[in-house]
């Protein structure tokens, strides 16, 4: 657990989410986490506990001062409002719908549902519509339908955006501004995709799908977390 808060305070800076789908992130709006989880109840109650859900706690004053102090920052200062640091602990900082240090929307604070899985006004609504048609006949639904419309089933880059984000990274997409918290200051920033992303302490529990998906574009272990997931509470959309 102490790796994976640590990758919380870790970030700081990028302010575009990347995604897979036809529609880029930044001309697809945000709604923040709050429509995700009518129907995801499951998922939402685990992402509660996780370092994603209190990455804004870390920004605050006199909090995680060793790991502050190490990477020369200042850990009296409230980083909540600053633009170099924020982008990698909301949802949608700078985009369309996302989240402003002018006007902070509390669904929007901590990286939550679409800093991962790409902002959701444009596919939520079949998202909705094909799980209606499949309670009622069983009817599945391409996933290629949401990808259309900007829903990220790889979502690595998204993470590559803030955790390799640093001078000298191995990812090529990194640019100023940059996170100061790197595996020079400590090794524990060294970030690995296909590890990380198998913490439940770090992004969440899976729990069971109804199947109403089929095809691809599909996430490359939903299959294996799909074998061990936990069977979950179901929500109504609203």
């Amino acid at each position: 657990m102490k790796y994976i808060t640590a990758y919380a305070v870790a970030i700081a800076a990028m302010f575009a989410f990347m995604t897979g789908g036809a529609i880029a992130a930044s001309d697809a709006p945000f709604e923040g986490r709050t429509k995700c989880s009518n129907c995801h109840k499951s998922q939402a109650k685990s992402w509660k506990d996780t370092a994603h859900a209190k990455a804004m706690e870390s920004l605050k004053p006199n909090t995680k001062k060793e790991a502050k102090v190490k990477a020369k920052l200042d850990p009296e200062k409230d980083y909540t409002q600053d633009k170099d640091c924020v982008g990698c602990h909301v949802d949608g900082f700078g985009k369309t719908g996302g989240y402003s240090i002018d006007a902070p929307k509390k669904p929007l604070t901590g990286v939550g549902c679409e800093s991962c899985h790409g902002p959701g006004k444009n596919y939520r609504g079949d998202h909705r519509k094909a799980g209606q048609a499949f309670e009622k006949s069983n009817k599945t639904t391409p996933r290629k339908t949401l990808a259309d419309k900007g829903q990220d089933f790889a979502f690595e880059e998204s993470c590559n955006a803030c955790h390799l984000n640093y001078e000298g990274s191995p990812w090529k997409e990194a640019k100023p501004p940059y996170t100061p918290f790197t595996p020079d200051v400590d090794p524990k920033y060294t970030f690995d995709f296909d590890k990380m992303v198998k913490d439940v302490k770090a992004m969440h529990e899976h729990f069971k799908l109804d199947g109403v998906f089929v095809g691809e574009p599909k996430f490359k272990y939903h299959d294996e977390f799909q074998a061990n997931a936990k069977e979950g509470e179901k929500g109504k959309e609203e």
